[in-house]
């Protein structure tokens, strides 16, 4: 399966390439440092600047967190969960980090296929 990463929308002349890079693109959002062994929030957000659609035949279905290659947690979705109208996904993942983290996020769009967000380091003391 191809895995669509994000490009930089501010480099992009067309506004129909921006708008489809960024509605699918996850995005982490995360302190840069936590404290081994307490809870721990990262949130992922599905689009940026655009909304994704949320119709019957083109929806996120999924949203996973990864640590490096260690798959951490996931939250599935039906159509219709944000009330069938165009938004942006957000889930918020409780975690106990150990050791530092390579975060990433991987969204699921049932038309477009699987989008991996951009590294976020998280240093653990």
């Amino acid at each position: 399966m191809k895995i669509n990463k994000y490009e930089d929308i501010s480099q992009i002349d067309r506004e129909a390439k921006k708008d489809y890079i960024d509605r699918h693109s996850a995005f982490v959002h995360c302190e840069s440092s936590a404290a081994k062994g307490e809870k721990f929030k990262v949130k992922v957000k599905v689009g940026d600047e655009y909304a994704h659609p949320d119709d019957f035949d083109h929806y996120i279905a999924y949203v996973q967190l990864w640590n490096g290659e260690t798959f951490l947690a996931q939250a599935t979705f039906t159509a219709g969960v944000l009330g069938s109208a165009a938004g942006h996904l957000e889930v918020d993942f409780y975690i106990v980090p150990t050791k530092n983290m390579k975060l990433t996020a991987m969204a699921y769009c049932t038309k477009h296929g699987l989008w991996q967000s951009d590294e976020v380091v998280v240093e653990v003391a």
